[in-house]
């Protein structure tokens, strides 16, 4: 008996590893074989963020992914003048009536904004999004750039093509971080 209890934490401690592991940006391969050379698991939302940062260009080719529901909506921005969610220069993906998966940009003007499609403060091209393996992804070159401050969030519904408000609980409200794109 005494030798059951070793050999079953083992096996508890192997699975929460590769559980773990699985969850890791570091391990995650894109379904269009894209290369990102950096990544962060973000610590809310289950997201993750992977970019290109090209620093002679002052652009970033960025992906952000968050597990969600078909219904649901998820939304990645950069604020570029504060630490807020207003002033936030976001990119949005959820998918539309018939299945099929929609990105824009918009500007976060206040705590309940309207999420319709906009035009954002620096340049953004290559602008997609995809439902893979019940997660949400949005890829986009963005830039150039002059800040690093970077919010994310997802919601739980879209109406008439346009995502609702999210929740204003926890994890919604602190998923918001200073990223150093040269240093992580």
């Amino acid at each position: 008996m005494a030798m059951s209890k070793p050999i079953m934490m083992i096996s508890i401690f192997a699975s929460v590893f590769f559980i773990s592991s699985a969850q890791s940006c570091k391990n995650y391969t894109f379904s269009n074989d894209t290369n990102f050379e950096s990544c962060k698991d973000l610590p809310v939302l289950e997201a993750h963020l992977h970019w290109n940062y090209d620093q002679s260009q002052k652009t970033i080719h960025v992906a952000y992914r968050a597990k969600q529901n078909p219904k649901g909506w998820i939304a990645w921005g950069i604020n570029p003048t504060d630490s807020s969610m207003i002033g936030t220069q976001a990119l949005v993906a959820f998918q539309d009536a018939k299945g099929k998966m929609k990105a824009y940009s918009t500007q976060i003007t206040s705590y309940v904004p309207l999420m319709e499609p906009g035009p954002l403060s620096f340049p953004v091209s290559k602008l997609s999004a995809e439902y893979v393996d019940n997660e949400m992804i949005i890829t986009a070159v963005l830039g150039p750039l002059m800040s690093n401050l970077t919010a994310y969030n997802a919601g739980n519904s879209v109406s008439d093509g346009i995502p609702e408000p999210h929740p204003f609980l926890e994890p919604n409200l602190t998923s918001l971080e200073m990223l150093d794109f040269l240093s992580v």
